[in-house]
């Protein structure tokens, strides 16, 4: 056998060991996503049948069919398009606010030149990401509360109102709500992306901008902006995806019976439904509806990004 032969059988071995040993890593995550992502596909034929709880899994292949009796069900009811309204406008509003208020705030971070106050910011605004939303819906349930919260007090020290306003229990400030405790908790760590692209800049770049003479605000416009547009293209797109997919814990914590108007969306609907009630193929019909929606959303906000910015998902 030839020196050059023996060459490529050593490499056509290391790289079966190798490929083998990656495998066998991956092999744990491919099972769970095969036991939990791909097995429960199944259940997706119970919207297009008449499904009893009592029947367990057997049911699912077993039960009469009913066609799209549930999805007829589902569009005739009279609180489906208000929900619907509720889950678009909460999701549309925060997305058009949340994604310049984040990348503006990963901008103004990239500028802080101390290391230890840069650290101390991110922490500070990391640290409500990995705080339970029973527990910081509660905080801002307290803050807003009539009976001596403190934006109350604040308001009424300011003189501007003259008595208390319960704002959990008053339904159009619900989206208000929803939209800015959300942006809170969630501003620093919905940075990670931007600032994970914004330091993989070539700094040559911003060399060459600094012997041009720009400025700060004309290094962001010109420099880093433009390195990051992939990023920031990929991020609309997935928030257009999932406009339909609201933060359940969130809304479900500062939900009540005196907001409901406005805070009943379409995920905590499937819960009342598919859990508390029992109407599993309701539940189904309506997570069918979510993901043919989100579909469409995704491949036109990629078809759109393609034809604007020359980038996209696919």
């Amino acid at each position: 056998m030839s020196k050059s032969n023996k060459k490529k059988k050593y490499r056509y071995g290391m790289d079966r060991r190798t490929q083998f040993q990656l495998q066998a890593m991956m092999l744990p995550a491919t099972l769970l996503v095969l036991l939990f992502c791909i097995v429960p596909l199944f259940g997706i034929l119970i919207a297009f049948k008449d499904y009893r709880p009592v029947s367990g899994v057997a049911g699912i292949f077993t039960s009469p069919w009913n066609n799209f009796k549930n999805f007829e069900i589902l569009f005739r009811n009279y609180d489906f398009w208000p929900m619907l309204k509720n889950t678009l406008g909460i999701n549309l509003l925060n997305n058009l606010i949340s994604i310049p208020v984040t990348l503006f705030f990963a901008l103004m971070l990239n500028e802080v030149l101390n290391a230890r106050f840069k650290s101390l910011i991110q922490t500070v605004t990391y640290m409500p990401h990995f705080i339970s939303w029973v527990v910081f819906g509660g905080i801002v349930i307290t803050l807003l509360s009539g009976d001596g919260g403190l934006f109350n007090q604040i308001l009424l020290k300011l003189g501007v109102i003259e008595q208390p306003i319960v704002f959990m229990a008053d339904s159009k400030y619900f989206w208000a709500i929803a939209i800015l405790s959300n942006l809170v908790k969630e501003l620093g760590w919905s940075t990670i992306l931007y600032t994970a692209a914004i330091s993989g800049v070539d700094q040559e770049l911003y060399e060459a901008a600094d012997l041009d003479g720009a400025s700060r605000v004309q290094k962001m416009r010109y420099v880093t902006l433009p390195c990051i547009k992939g990023t920031i293209v990929i991020m609309v797109i997935f928030a257009v995806a999932g406009i339909m997919n609201n933060n359940f814990d969130q809304l479900y914590v500062l939900q009540n019976s005196f907001n409901l108007e406005k805070s009943e969306v379409i995920d905590t609907y499937i819960y009342k439904v598919g859990l508390q009630q029992l109407q599993f193929g309701m539940a189904a019909a309506v997570n069918i509806f979510k993901s043919i929606l989100a579909i469409i959303l995704l491949t036109t906000a990629n078809f759109v990004s393609n034809k604007l910015t020359d980038s996209g998902l696919f």
